[in-house]
């Protein structure tokens, strides 16, 4: 074999092997495609249904994460004003906290989210009594936000990180998700609840389409080089 043919033989290789990774790729996210509109019909259906009593207490730890995320549950109990947790919070009124209280339950205590408010602002003294709170299941989310670590220690909070806000508050018992509390008083009262944002972005069908193309093009650009080699060129 002459030195040159394995360079003739370089790029045809090239071109098939690229094509059969982008194929692969393409088939990958129409997968992810597939997976994504099960979540969002899954999710939608829940925000759509009546809210049902929160699971007991013997479940919580097996509970699946992908089957209990924005379910909309019903629960009763009293408030631990005293160990209310403000998390930053960054949302459509702008700059403020999250406001995370715990919620003594016959079950246990349960983080509760009950809502936006902004920075500064403090629950005004008043006696603990019962209520009963409709909203959405989340998952805990640990450590912090992209560059902004929670810093317990000194009372810093830039994500709802449960397990972490139990521990700095002593508090035991606690469910491993938080609930997003729904709308439950007026406009102009904090903290505001019902700001949960559900948006999945959805982005697969592009992908697929141009994973595809560029296999079609490595495939074209082969066909290009054999048709070539075969009429002497």
């Amino acid at each position: 074999m002459t030195p040159a043919r394995p360079k003739r033989l370089f790029l045809p290789a090239l071109c098939a092997l690229l094509a059969l990774v982008f194929a692969g790729l393409g088939v990958w996210q129409v997968e992810r495609l597939a997976w994504k509109r099960d979540l969002i019909a899954r999710v939608e259906a829940r925000l759509a249904a009546a809210p049902e009593e929160l699971p007991p207490r013997a479940s919580w730890t097996k509970l699946d994460p992908r089957e209990i995320e924005y379910r909309r549950v019903r629960v009763r109990g009293v408030f631990d004003l005293a160990n209310t947790t403000f998390v930053d919070a960054l949302t459509e009124r702008g700059a403020g906290n999250w406001v995370l209280t715990p919620l003594r339950t016959g079950e246990g205590t349960i983080i509760v989210n009950r809502g936006f408010a902004p920075k500064g602002w403090n629950d005004p003294p008043r006696e603990a009594a019962p209520v009963e709170i409709i909203g959405l299941m989340r998952l805990s989310e640990p450590n912090g936000r992209f560059l902004r670590a929670n810093r317990p220690g000194d009372n810093a909070w830039y994500s709802r990180d449960i397990a972490a806000i139990a521990a700095a508050r002593g508090l035991s018992g606690v469910a491993p998700f938080f609930i997003d509390a729904a709308v439950g008083s007026p406009a102009d009262a904090y903290p505001i609840g019902g700001m949960t944002v559900v948006h999945f972005r959805n982005a697969h069908l592009v992908y697929a389409l141009t994973w595809f193309g560029l296999a079609a093009l490595c495939g074209f650009g082969l066909a290009l080089m054999v048709r070539n080699k075969h009429n002497g060129g």
